[in-house]
């Protein structure tokens, strides 16, 4: 039962750094958080109005920032500090320690096969209603859903001890994850769109500062604190209970992404035409004239309808080879690391069966391994390759390296080596993560890239739910954990084989196309070496037709 935390808050963290407790929030992997490129972020201000699929950001930060610098700076400053205390829950990394010690008295099968699997099941089920009502209620009532169900996961630890009740804070922390996404959305609706990505990195830092002091906390109280399982979920609770109360004092934002933008739009058309007939009673002819003129029929107002140019725009996605490899990266591959997350305590329990709660190191593992993301995370903006032509080259020796890893894990007798080997894995993946977000969003509009990491998010759970249920649910071959990681560590090694194919098939056809060029290709300026599109592009897939400034 791997507990875990949002890199993006993301993950996708939005959480390019998330972490292997459960407070790692999955903003990296919803895309509700902005690419690392100019306009990556899917919201404007409430001051500044904003058409959807939108051309170059304002360029007039300073300005903006000028206007009402006390306003945006205090909110956002509110919103960071949410995220931070949010994110502490000294007891997060040691859940799986406390369900299997005699105060809950369940046993590993029970958690492995029972307990954790409900975790991905609850998710899947919760995520696109969550995605979905994050925009159409505008952010803060999600969080205070959030809050809410972390309060009810450390009563339920706190006060319960049957099957079915631990079975039910799974549930809830399916509820939490799948929230997180409000959280990553929520900040860029307090700015400009010229201040995106400044304000991003607060959140995010804030969120992984977060994590780390809780993970820190955690260890030093069982470590030197000698508090039982117990105490450290009742200081957990008190945590949540805190943020629960700062989300129900988050502002309201006046603007969101999808709902509340169309009807704002459709405000707007309702005045013009209002504006209209005031014209037309001045000039009858004219207004005669534009009467006669059809009405759009309803069929046509759907097929132009954000939602369904959106729709129709995805398919384009998947004929685009730098967006269709990093969507399957972000699918597969995220699948295999969160699947790790969820069940790697409970291969240290079984590796090192810590007798004495002195004994369990969960909350410094987790908190080095937080550190590691965060640092590989910032690596991956100076790392200066030709990615359209060693991006899968790329994956694939990452991805050797962590099914190398997954296997030492599920071989290893060491608990320190099965605490290297998980700080490792958890870095590797997280120095993807902001590449593959700049690879994927620079060329999409920001309402189609949310909808396209939405959707990569979703067919993740997806595959996620299935593995669960083939080889960890008791319905299925209810393997135990060791067993899983070499499931895991072959899952890997399939992909492997799979990127060092597509590689060669790549790097091959582009030193042949080179050749056949006259070498051409040597004549590249620096700049294309640095982290930029796949391929760049004019356009940027949008439901409009303007191009997007990178």
């Amino acid at each position: 039962m791997g507990k875990f935390h949002s890199a993006s808050q993301s993950g996708p963290a939005d959480d390019p750094a998330g972490s292997g407790d459960r407070s790692e929030g999955e903003e990296e992997e919803t895309g509700q958080k902005p690419p690392a490129s100019e306009d990556g972020g899917a919201h404007g201000d409430a001051d500044v109005e904003m058409v959807a699929s939108e051309g170059p950001s304002p360029p007039g930060g300073p300005s903006e920032e000028a206007a009402e610098p006390t306003k945006w700076k205090g909110a956002v400053i509110f919103l960071c500090f949410y995220g931070f205390m949010a994110s502490i829950k000294p007891g997060e990394p040691f859940i799986t320690p406390y369900l299997l010690s005699p105060e809950k008295n369940l046993t590993r099968e029970q958690v492995t096969n029972e307990i954790t699997p409900v975790l991905t099941y609850s998710y899947m089920a919760v995520l696109v209603p969550a995605f979905l009502l994050t925009d159409l209620l505008r952010y803060k009532p999600v969080l205070v859903i959030q809050g809410v169900s972390q309060v009810v996961i450390w009563i339920i630890l706190l006060l319960c001890t049957s099957l079915l009740e631990m079975q039910f804070m799974e549930f809830f922390y399916g509820i939490t994850m799948a929230c997180r996404v409000a959280y990553s959305s929520y900040i860029f609706s307090l700015v400009s769109p010229a201040l995106y990505q400044r304000v991003a990195g607060y959140s995010r830092s804030a969120v992984l500062l977060g994590v780390f002091t809780s993970s820190v906390l955690g260890q030093l109280l069982i470590s030197f604190g000698e508090v039982s399982f117990y105490t450290l979920s009742a200081v957990s609770l008190g945590f949540v209970s805190f943020g629960l109360t700062l989300s129900v004092c988050l502002p309201w934002p006046k603007r969101s992404l999808f709902f509340n933008r169309a009807r704002f739009r459709e405000q707007k058309e309702a005045a013009a035409l209002a504006a209209k007939s005031e014209l037309d009673k001045m000039n009858p002819k004219e207004g005669a004239a534009s009467s006669a003129a059809p009405s759009p029929c309803s069929a046509s107002r759907w097929r132009d309808s954000v939602f369904v140019q959106m729709l129709l725009e995805v398919r384009n996605v998947a004929r685009r080879p730098n967006l269709r490899l990093w969507s399957l990266w972000w699918v597969f591959n995220s699948t295999g690391y969160y699947l790790v997350l969820f069940y790697v305590h409970i291969l240290w329990n079984k590796v090192y069966p810590a007798t004495e709660n002195k004994n369990v190191y969960n909350g410094g593992v987790e908190a080095a391994s937080t550190l590691l993301s965060a640092l590989t995370s910032f690596a991956a903006g100076y790392v200066k390759i030709r990615w359209d032509v060693w991006s899968e080259l790329v994956i694939a020796v990452i991805t050797a390296l962590q099914a190398g890893l997954l296997l030492l894990m599920g071989t290893t007798d060491n608990i320190w080596v099965c605490y290297m080997a998980y700080v490792l894995f958890r870095g590797f993946y997280q120095f993807l993560v902001p590449i593959a977000t700049f690879q994927i969003a620079s060329s999409l509009t920001k309402e189609l890239c949310a909808l396209v990491f939405g959707i990569n998010t979703f067919l993740g759970t997806i595959l996620k739910s299935i593995i669960n249920l083939i080889f960890s649910d008791r319905r299925g071959l209810a393997l135990d954990v060791h067993s899983q990681f070499l499931v895991y560590f072959i899952y890997y090694t399939i992909l492997t084989v799979v990127y060092f194919v597509c590689a060669a098939v790549v790097i091959v056809r582009h030193y042949r196309n080179q050749r056949r060029g006259g070498g051409g290709g040597d004549d590249l300026p620096a700049a294309s070496t640095e982290l930029r599109p796949v391929a760049a592009e004019a356009e940027p897939l949008s439901n409009g037709g303007g191009a997007k400034a990178q």
